[in-house]
């Protein structure tokens, strides 16, 4: 998208001033404000316009007075206040520093709040979203993907929703890589809670976005806006795990309708998990079974830019399938699955002759060797290692 007058530059503060004054108008969507600036060129001269000059333009008057007075501007002002003290950066549409692909979309957001690497925007992005729900088997495909991904050069980007959106932006960081969080909400505003470590560790290593002002709680609402930044930004979809009327289905839909792949990862059919991806599969999505599917199946350009770049090492913790275990560990470690939770109480009955205590210390131990994963209820899967 270009705006008529518009530099793609970083802009002064008082022009940040404005573009969040726009924003943060009551009643002005992003698609009137979007035709405004096409209109008018930039957030400045939106906002110098008269009352009746803007509801010729289609504003409503409420809205046009609100405009025409300044008195957002009060708003704008304790926005980059908290915006300053979060250590957080403003990137309106004509930023240089905007993405791209994001840009082409039909309905980009005028302007995006950002905490963490800046450049990654400017990177090959590719989403990997599902079910807040997921099996054991999701999770684990989802973290590997992640890792996968990540080692490769890609960017993992996702919601960081819990369940497959946490495992994918947990795998991308074990493998020393970059992603990005998209929040439905305000940056400040940390959804779900439990979520705290992880974007604080984004925040340093990857990327906080979102198009929501600070102080936006998490409204329900928010988070089919946010999907199609997620999509708006990747080269395409990784479809995990997702329920027949899934925000991951929606994520694929707004995907396709904005020129982007997607992929999908095939489940088991008596699983209402999988509905979504294997819908997606018998629509036409490209089947993955590992990232090299994925890698395959990214745009010419996307793989000549990967292909230019070093891959990342897999991170030295990585467990080695080779390594040897001690007897015990072997036992335990013949009685888990990928894709079944076992709890502790069943172990301690299929090994009576281990104690309790000692058990648990060889869980610790594969947890530590990276071969084992707890779950919620003391409950033990086996990690996806190749």
């Amino acid at each position: 998208m270009t705006l008529p007058g518009a530099t793609l530059r970083g802009l002064a503060d008082d022009e940040i001033l404005h573009w969040l004054a726009l924003v943060l108008t009551p009643g002005l969507g992003t698609k009137r404000m979007l035709d405004l600036l096409r209109q008018y060129g930039s957030a400045e001269a939106v906002l110098r316009q008269e009352p009746r000059e803007l509801e010729s333009a289609g504003v409503a008057p409420a809205v046009a007075q609100s405009m025409a007075s300044g008195c957002t501007f009060d708003d704008a002002a304790r926005a980059v206040e908290e915006l300053k003290a979060q250590g957080a950066d403003v990137v309106p549409l004509t930023d240089r520093r905007y993405p791209a692909r994001l840009r082409e979309i039909y309905d980009p957001p005028p302007v995006l709040f950002a905490k963490g690497r800046l450049e990654l925007l400017d990177t090959v992005m590719v989403a990997v979203v599902g079910s807040r729900r997921p099996s054991a088997y999701g999770l684990a495909v989802a973290e590997r993907l992640g890792k996968d991904l990540a080692a490769a050069g890609v960017t993992v980007v996702s919601g960081m929703a819990k369940g497959i959106d946490t495992a994918a932006h947990g795998g991308a960081l074990s493998a020393g890589g970059a992603t990005v969080a998209v929040f439905g909400c305000g940056l400040d505003v940390i959804y779900p809670a439990e979520n705290r470590r992880l974007a604080e560790r984004i925040a340093r290593d990857g990327l906080l976005l979102t198009e929501f002002p600070p102080g936006t709680p998490a409204h329900p609402q928010n988070f089919p806006i946010r999907n199609r930044v997620v999509s708006g930004l990747s080269e395409g979809v990784v479809v995990v795990e997702g329920k027949q009327y899934s925000g991951s289905l929606i994520t694929a839909r707004l995907a396709l309708d904005q020129n982007r792949e997607v992929f999908a990862v095939p489940g088991n059919i008596t699983q209402p998990s999988s509905f979504g991806p294997n819908l997606l599969i018998k629509q036409g999505a490209q089947l993955v079974q590992s990232s090299q599917d994925i890698l395959d199946g990214l745009g010419v350009d996307a793989r000549a830019r990967l292909a230019r770049q070093p891959a990342l090492p897999l991170p030295q913790t990585a467990a080695d399938p080779e390594s040897p275990m001690s007897h015990i560990a072997a036992q335990v470690f013949s009685f888990l699955s990928l894709d079944k939770p076992v709890c502790l109480d069943d172990l301690i009955e299929r090994l009576p002759h281990v104690s309790p205590s000692e058990l648990i210390a060889v869980l610790f131990e594969l947890e530590e060797s990276g071969r084992v994963r707890q779950l919620p209820g003391r409950s033990y899967v086996k990690v996806w290692i190749e």
